[in-house]
C-alpha cells in the first residue's frame, strides 16, 4: 500500500470509493439521496477546491495503483477536523483507514494543531468505533441535512 497526496487525476477514483463506501455503510439512506449527496460533496469542483485550500491535507491509500481510500482534514488555527475519510469496502478491515488517520495526523501537526475533531453520522456505528480506538472521545452532537432529511451527526475529539 502507498499512501500519498491526492492529485486533480484522482477526483473520479476518489469520488468512486465515496460511492461505494456510502453505498455499503449508510443503507438506511436512499440510494438516490447517497448519490446526491456524493455528486455535491465530491464533485470536480469541491474536490479542486479542497485539493488547493490553505492548511489542508488530502492524501489516497492505493494498492497496485488503484485508490482504495482516502482522507482530507484542514487545520484552522490550534484545531484540525477530518473532513473526510473513507476506505473502499472490499479493503477495509485491512488497516487502510488507520494508515490514513496517522499519516493525516502528522502531515496535519505541521500546521501546530492542538486537538483534531471529526464528525460522521450517528447511525455509521463502524465509523464511531474506528474514531474510538484511535482516541477520539465523544463531545458533541449535531445534525446535517442530506437527501432532503436532517442526520444526526456525532463530534469526536482528539487532544494532541
Amino acid at each position: 500500500m502507498e499512501l500519498r497526496p491526492a492529485t486533480l487525476e484522482d477526483r473520479p477514483a476518489i469520488r468512486s470509493v465515496a460511492r461505494a463506501t456510502w453505498h455499503d455503510t449508510y443503507d438506511e439512506l436512499e440510494p438516490d439521496a447517497i448519490d446526491e449527496t456524493i455528486d455535491d460533496w465530491y464533485g470536480d469542483e469541491q474536490l479542486e477546491e479542497a485539493l488547493s485550500e490553505p492548511g489542508t491535507a488530502f492524501l489516497v491509500a492505493e494498492i497496485d495503483d488503484a485508490v482504495v481510500g482516502f482522507t482530507h482534514g484542514v487545520v484552522s488555527g490550534a484545531e484540525g477536523d477530518v473532513l473526510r475519510m473513507a476506505v473502499h469496502p472490499d479493503h477495509q478491515g485491512q488497516g487502510i483507514g488507520t494508515a490514513l488517520h496517522e499519516r493525516l495526523c502528522e502531515d496535519l501537526q505541521d500546521f501546530n494543531m492542538e486537538r483534531m475533531r471529526a464528525i460522521d453520522l450517528a447511525s455509521n456505528e463502524g465509523g464511531r468505533a474506528f474514531y474510538e480506538r484511535q482516541g477520539f472521545e465523544q463531545t458533541g452532537e449535531g445534525t446535517v441535512e442530506m437527501g432532503g432529511e436532517e442526520r444526526r451527526e456525532v463530534v469526536y475529539t482528539l487532544e494532541l
